[in-house]
């Protein structure tokens, strides 16, 4: 019975298309989020006069607003896949799994 359930997901077009959106929109979020990083890093690397210099007289730097920066655009590129997971991924799954159950 298992194995015929997992057959008819699989054959399902809408399954096949949930499996391709959310792992494109996975790989799009994750080439985003090593460009902004190793961008980050390779500022660090090769040009560290540029985070180095101060902001206003005290002692912070542009290093650590850019690095929380980095931090915070993190946090929201996961709310943008968690929301999108939670509506569009979430409503396809449930179908999918009505129409395998009739």
């Amino acid at each position: 019975m298992q194995k015929e359930t997992a057959a008819a997901i699989a054959a399902n077009p809408k399954y096949q298309k949930l499996v391709a959106t959310r792992s494109g929109f996975g790989w799009l979020l994750t080439a985003i989020m090593m460009i902004v990083y190793y961008g980050y890093i390779g500022i660090i690397a090769f040009d560290k006069e540029l985070l180095a210099q101060p902001l206003g007289a005290g002692v912070m730097t542009v290093g650590i607003p850019v690095g929380l920066g980095v931090i915070v655009f993190t946090i929201v590129i996961t709310g943008i896949y968690v929301q999108r997971a939670n509506t569009e991924f979430d409503a396809l799954t449930k179908e999918i799994i009505e129409e395998t159950r009739s």
